[in-house]
């Protein structure tokens, strides 16, 4: 057997390529920044040809470190949602790959929102601005260009045709799912979707189990498993219970072999593994560690994401201040598009440590809102993503569900999942566990005043 499976990673704000031994140790790594286009408020695009090259980039270097006949084989993981178009004869996208983030396409969900239920109920899914339908109508409505040569992919089908040099049009059962065209109960584009949307099937990609061989890369290596970045992550931790805080905060369990409707959270396959499909139910929080990035960027309130934990720790109490941080409008469980943040609670002694102390706090709360809607009940939550270093977060996120945080020993869940779907054969271990100490008076009291700080977001029932 040789040593090495890769995972590549492609986030939001970077791409990550990734070796793993056979004991699931992280030998080797790669990672480039991604460039954020915002044309408008609300807009969010990404360069298409930038993920591609910073992408062979990265896989570069790692195979001239390790020598390509020692790699097993290469998994892929992505934002999903993410929609790009290109010309299949020249490789050139059309537009600019519109992000999940975006909201630009609210209108076109408003004029569809009498076809809501049927949309719902075939894909388990909101209809929303958040997945690639609407994106991918806007896109040829806006460019206006013939069919004919056309090709339609999330991130992954974008850079699974470049590494297959341009052979292979194809994506996974868990990134389709994802595109508001696939029927839930049959794994197939349906017809009707596809024509409400006006949506060509001839410029989907194939849709394929998330464990098939999806072609040789360029340099012979083979492409064994796709999977949307928040099932990767799933996999990873057995398939219980996960939030993942990354950009947004993406709450995520298995429902097993059922598909279980929620009214405030997506159905979605998790996988497909040969003809096997394990569902889940999900909670899409759009902003998450981003309120940090803005915290840090936007206000210059802090340097570094990592200087909120000791700042947030520095106070005894959050003082009354609360962020509502509907940087990209409300996900799950409101889905309100039109949302705006909120600060609330200022006094003259508010200090930038209470800001620091508010952002982290959200990321806490949103969880608790998504979590008081999955179904069946959870012992734990399992956790990933950059945010699991700030130790005050993560207590602060078991006080408020009062239940223990487990985190894991292998931080980068997500390409550890991906790469056990390519063949990988380890047992991921939990690393630290955080447990509640809050008061259930303290606990009550600060859902209380989250929730009268979410109300005044919330649109009048």
């Amino acid at each position: 057997m040789k040593p090495y499976v890769l995972s590549i990673d492609i986030g939001t704000t970077s791409t990550r390529v990734f070796a793993f031994n056979q004991s699931g140790q992280i030998i080797d790594r790669e990672q480039q920044e991604l460039t954020q286009i915002y044309p408008e408020p609300g807009w969010v695009e990404q360069d298409p040809l930038e993920l591609v090259h910073v992408t062979c980039g990265l896989l570069n270097s790692i195979e001239s470190r390790l020598g390509t006949t020692s790699i097993q084989s290469i998994g892929i993981t992505n934002q999903r949602e993410t929609t790009i178009i290109w010309d299949k004869r020249t490789g050139t996208p059309i537009y600019n790959a519109i992000v999940w983030q975006d909201r630009r396409t609210s209108h076109l969900c408003r004029d569809l929102a009498h076809h809501a239920d049927i949309i719902k109920s075939k894909t388990g899914l909101f209809l929303d601005p958040y997945f690639s339908a609407t994106k991918i109508k806007w896109i040829l409505e806006k460019t206006n260009v013939s069919i004919n040569h056309l090709a339609f992919g999330t991130v992954d089908s974008w850079i699974l045709w470049h590494l297959t040099d341009r052979q292979v049009h194809a994506t996974d059962l868990s990134n389709a799912s994802r595109t508001m065209l696939v029927n839930l109960n049959t794994g197939a584009y349906d017809d009707e979707l596809c024509s409400l949307f006006n949506i060509p099937h001839s410029i989907l990609p194939d849709i394929k189990p998330s464990n098939s061989f999806f072609g040789y890369t360029t340099s012979d290596i083979p492409i064994t498993a796709i999977l949307g970045d928040q099932q990767a992550s799933l996999y990873a931790h057995g398939g219980t219970i996960k939030n993942t805080y990354g950009t947004g905060l993406f709450v995520a369990a298995s429902t097993a072999e059922t598909i279980t409707k929620t009214n405030r959270l997506i159905s979605t396959v998790a996988w497909q593994i040969d003809q096997h499909i394990t569902y889940a139910v999900e909670g899409s929080i759009f902003t998450g560690g981003s309120i940090i990035q803005w915290l840090r960027d936007g206000l210059n309130l802090v340097h570094s994401a990592s200087e909120t934990e000791q700042l947030a720790a520095s106070l005894s109490s959050h003082d009354g201040l609360y962020i509502v941080p509907a940087l990209t409008g409300l996900g799950a469980p409101y889905w309100i598009p039109e949302a705006t943040g909120l600060i609330t609670g200022i006094t003259p002694g508010i200090t930038i440590a209470h800001f620091a102390r508010a952002a982290l706090e959200s990321l806490a709360y949103q969880t608790a809102d998504v979590l008081s809607e999955i179904p069946a009940p959870y012992a734990q939550l399992h956790v990933d993503g950059g945010a699991t270093s700030n130790h005050f977060l993560m207590q602060f996120q078991a006080d408020i569900l009062n239940i223990p945080v487990v985190k894991p020993a292998i931080l980068e869940t997500t390409a550890l999942g991906v790469a056990m779907m390519a063949g990988l054969k380890v047992q991921p271990k939990s690393a630290q566990i955080f447990k509640p100490t809050m008061s259930s008076i303290e606990r009550q009291e600060r859902l209380d005043g989250w929730h009268s700080a979410m109300a005044k977001v919330l649109p009048p029932q």
